[in-house]
């Protein structure tokens, strides 16, 4: 292994039915500074097999952000919807028509133990190099699934896919969007600073 291959992604897979040991790690924070790659290490980090990456998809005209979702009903509509020209990927990564163009990428995943071993798949085709140099990510967000402190588990999983990207940020549950569209005006604190930490602007819905 490569002196620079990041042990985050570069590991065996994980089977679902016995989790990998995750080291004790402290619970990870709102706002993340830089910690994983800035770069993907192809020379590092093999291709993943074609059934574990996501597909492409060939966008057109500007996006402030493209919210790339590891899985279905991680929020990339939701965050889209708040967020002033910004867009939903389709679980894909977006792919510009425009020769030259780079797209910013956030990808998104629950913090359930599937979103999250999701979420290590898309990080490991990342790192890869599969995405070439037309996408730009800027990390991983990691929205909640439930209310509440989620178990301990979960807490250390999440640190440990988190250092695959090279920013991670974690969103709250939002009980009032769960019988309603989500609003702008009504977003978390952590919501907020999501965006400011992204310099993007909030929707006017």
């Amino acid at each position: 292994m490569s002196d620079n291959a990041n042990p985050w992604v570069t590991g065996g897979p994980v089977s679902d039915e016995e989790p990998e040991v995750i080291p004790e790690t402290s619970p990870m924070t709102r706002r993340e500074a830089l910690r994983g790659p800035s770069a993907p290490q192809p020379t590092a980090v093999p291709v993943p097999e074609s059934a574990d990456r996501l597909p492409t998809r060939q966008v057109y005209g500007g996006a402030t952000m493209w919210w790339v979702g590891a899985h279905g009903g991680a929020g990339e509509s939701t965050l889209a919807s708040l967020v002033l020209g910004s867009q939903p990927a389709g679980h894909a990564w977006p792919i510009a028509g425009e020769r030259g163009t780079v797209n910013r990428v956030i990808v998104l995943a629950r913090t359930n133990f599937s979103g999250l071993m999701a979420a290590q798949r898309v990080a490991r085709e990342w790192a890869a190099g599969t995405t070439g140099d037309v996408v730009d990510l800027a990390g991983l967000v990691l929205v909640a699934d439930a209310p509440g402190r989620r178990p301990k588990e979960l807490r250390q999983l999440e640190q440990h896919v988190a250092g695959g990207y090279p920013r991670a940020w974690t969103l709250p549950w939002v009980e009032a969007w769960r019988m309603g569209a989500a609003s702008a005006a009504d977003m978390p604190r952590e919501y907020r600073s999501l965006l400011s930490d992204l310099n993007l602007t909030a929707s006017s819905n």
